[in-house]
């Protein structure tokens, strides 16, 4: 019986290329030399620098972190990955100063660090923004890689066709610039849409703002973006929910509750 000669072609090619990515995990290598040295230097790392780097992948860009920082911690949820980048420093110079957490980004507890650079899956781009501008100690700088569309949200003005309530949440507590795109043949495998890398700068010292209560406020009014905003306050549900929350304060404030 002759062998399917295509299915041995993308054997080998599968072999060449390394692991097996994992489609369920969003897995894209950045393989562009040019394009992970420029990211790095975006970073302005410091020979005193912690880096923190989420979803490493093979090591392309860590490579080039572990030159420049004193100490690197990546996160990295599939194992194998892992075990490849631990081969990679395996015996080197940069082999102590580098730390593997093997886990959930989004459910692993963060080290210190001075600055992050990630390349990670879309899915989880909004969570791992608030989870960077929530840790504390307040970090340096961040440098990360998103879907085009989801990056131009971020640094989206008011007035703009993509200004929403990520876009007002997100400066409200960090600066945050558009530094590169990044197109799709500049990862293996190439992914279904087109990147961009931001650098984002949280604010020191953070706003004096109770975050859930703004973030609350921003559904009322992003909700439905062409009404009035008197005309947002006035819907059922909202108005049952801010006589909730008023009854609720005067309760614990121990006032008499004056609706």
């Amino acid at each position: 019986m002759p062998k399917d000669r295509s299915n041995t072609a993308d054997s080998k090619q599968n072999r060449a290329a390394g692991p097996l990515f994992d489609k369920t995990l969003g897995q894209h290598i950045l393989k562009n030399p040019l394009v992970v040295k420029s990211i790095v230097e975006k970073a302005a790392l410091k020979s005193t620098d912690t880096v923190l780097e989420i979803g490493p992948g093979t090591g392309n860009v860590t490579m080039k972190i572990l030159e420049e920082a004193k100490m690197t911690y990546v996160v990295e949820m599939d194992p194998r990955m892992a075990a490849e980048l631990s081969k990679r420093v395996q015996g080197t110079q940069y082999q102590k100063k580098l730390n593997i957490v093997v886990g959930d980004f989004l459910k692993v507890d963060l080290p210190y660090f001075d600055v992050c650079i990630s390349n990670t899956p879309y899915q989880i781009s909004s969570a791992l923004v608030f989870k960077l501008l929530r840790h504390r100690p307040l970090w340096r700088c961040s440098i990360l890689m998103f879907q085009r569309e989801f990056a131009l949200r971020l640094v989206a003005k008011p007035g703009d066709a993509l200004y929403c309530r990520l876009s007002a949440n997100v400066q409200l507590l960090a600066k945050v610039d558009h530094i590169m795109k990044v197109g799709k043949n500049n990862f293996r495998p190439p992914p279904q849409v087109e990147s961009s890398v931001v650098r984002m700068e949280p604010r020191y010292p953070p706003p004096p703002v109770d975050f859930d209560e703004w973030d609350g406020l921003l559904r009322i009014l992003f909700v439905r973006k062409n009404k009035t905003v008197s005309a947002s306050f006035k819907t059922a549900s909202v108005l049952e929910m801010l006589e909730h929350n008023y009854k609720t304060v005067c309760s614990l404030n121990g006032q008499v509750d004056q609706i």
